[in-house]
């Protein structure tokens, strides 16, 4: 969970060894990010990776609600997400607040206080953040095939709560619902499929 949390509020931090970093091509990071994405929303999602300097920049336009996140490439391990354009202002905030040198904490105060006094546009319906993960050694960076892929979910419901959604506080059992951060801007559910029954793309 922390690593997804990290790679939600990823930004442009200082690169100190950019020049021995290998960046995939932009057709490969496409490639490779929509994996997280469900199968018919792939051909139609926009998708930002990272140039070779290490820039976060838009690889290519979308036409249909999904954003999709590639790999990156400073990073140990495969990990790239997809979630609904409406969450959008809530995750660019999250990358121009890391960029800026602020700390994971201070990311959450700043973008809780931002949302509760409008400042800062939360979805209005709920919605989802597909999140696709594996182990460095098998993402291959040079045709963007991924092996023994981790697929989860995340739907955000801003504000809610426990009691508002009949979800529990934890999960009961492998790959159930259950509700974090309940009453706060970034009240989501969580669904964990078990790592056996997660697909690998």
């Amino acid at each position: 969970m922390k690593k997804l949390l990290a790679f939600l509020l990823m930004a442009a931090p200082a690169f100190t060894s950019v020049a021995q970093t290998t960046v995939p091509t932009p057709e490969v990071q496409i490639k490779a990010a929509v994996l997280a994405a469900p199968a018919d929303k792939r051909d139609g999602a926009a998708v930002y990776g990272y140039t070779g300097d290490g820039t976060l920049t838009l690889l290519r336009k979308g036409t249909n609600e999904l954003i999709c996140l590639g790999d990156d490439p400073k990073q140990k391990g495969f990990n790239a997400s997809c979630y609904h354009k409406d969450l959008e202002p809530f995750m660019a905030r999250g990358r121009a607040l890391r960029k800026a040198g602020k700390s994971g904490q201070e990311i959450f105060d700043t973008r809780e206080q931002e949302a509760k006094a409008g400042k800062l546009k939360m979805p209005k319906n709920p919605t989802t953040l597909f999140s696709f993960s594996a182990e460095e050694d098998d993402f291959n960076k040079t045709t963007g095939e991924v092996k023994n892929g981790y697929l989860r979910s995340v739907v955000y419901i801003p504000f809610a709560t426990s009691e508002s959604t009949g979800l529990p506080l934890k999960p009961d059992g492998p790959g159930l619902p259950w509700i974090m951060d309940p009453g706060k801007h970034n009240a989501h559910i969580m669904i964990n499929p078990p790592k056996s029954a997660s697909p690998a793309k």
